[in-house]
């Protein structure tokens, strides 16, 4: 089996509501030639420039992580991010005629069956890999983020709220596209009763409800079906950082571990990657046999 760049099939298109904007939003998700990446444009602007995902593009990171800035701004990207990096797509031309990325369910799972819908295809060209060459901790107030050499992608996440139903919980996904899809892809974003006043004045969470969130009280989840996994919450969590990460622009080689950590420290954590050069970027043919096997397993087609 040889590691190949992947993208869709066919074009294919998706419409929902921001959960932040509260706006309707259709986004079209189009195939896209080897070693272009993924590309937003917003068809409802005119002449409005055509947008890589990378982690320098990224502007706010406030409850969401947010590509440009000011009214061109695309907001909300990290589902879609993970959806396709969770699928080991690489190269994808996304449209939306709104400021945000429709929510869906809050969770990354509509997206996955979308992209498995349309069809996912191999390309001519091998995939490229970051290698973390050492370790980068970063910290911000009590929170904080490190990546580490590995053999493959490892997630290792904690995230502690105050809250009887959540309280502390901590979970490592060894990345492969078949565990991302059933141990992460399901989790939605979550939220509490008390801050949704806060949120609305400061413009979030229009769109939100118990269809695209997870919503608790004081004491309880306020969703009549409960929630999809016991950890749900961090499961969430480790969604967003693989989103957040894929902005590095290539598949990572490396251990990531968080404590408390969101959108914001994400950011600062690629960025620090990229600002001291703490990796190679390897082709298949580069890699070593052991790891090659490894990561062949680990983006296996089967699974679609």
């Amino acid at each position: 089996m040889n590691l190949f760049q992947r993208t869709i099939r066919n074009s294919t298109q998706v419409t929902g509501i921001g959960i932040h904007s509260g706006r309707r939003v259709t986004m079209s998700l189009h195939p896209a030639p080897s070693h272009s990446g993924i590309h937003f444009k917003r068809v409802d602007i005119k002449n409005s420039p055509i947008m890589k995902a990378t982690a320098l593009t990224v502007g706010t990171t406030e409850n969401a992580t947010t590509l440009g800035e000011g009214a061109g701004a695309i907001h909300t990207v990290e589902h879609i991010l993970s959806a396709l990096y969770g699928l080991g797509i690489n190269n994808v031309y996304i449209e939306i005629d709104a400021p945000e990325v429709p929510i869906m369910d809050g969770s990354a799972a509509s997206f996955i069956f979308l992209l498995k819908e349309v069809g996912i295809i191999q390309q001519t060209a091998s995939k490229k890999f970051m290698m973390i060459n050492k370790k980068i901790r970063v910290e911000k107030d009590d929170k904080w983020a490190t990546i580490e050499p590995w053999s493959h992608l490892a997630v290792d996440s904690t995230i502690v709220f105050a809250h009887p139903v959540i309280k502390t919980q901590r979970y490592q996904l060894n990345f492969s596209c078949e565990e991302y899809i059933k141990q992460v892809s399901r989790a939605r974003t979550f939220g509490f009763l008390k801050d949704v006043d806060m949120l609305k004045r400061k413009g979030l969470a229009r769109g939100g409800s118990l269809d695209n969130a997870i919503v608790l009280d004081d004491y309880h989840v306020m969703n009549p079906e409960g929630l999809r996994y016991p950890d749900e919450f961090i499961r969430h969590k480790i969604l967003d950082t693989i989103g957040d990460m894929s902005l590095l622009g290539h598949e990572l080689i490396g251990k990531i571990t968080t404590y408390k950590s969101g959108h914001n420290l994400h950011n600062i954590l690629c960025r620090e990657i990229l600002a001291q050069e703490n990796y190679d970027i390897l082709g298949e043919s580069q890699l070593p046999e052991e790891m090659k096997k490894t990561l062949d397993l680990r983006h296996a087609m089967s699974v679609f």
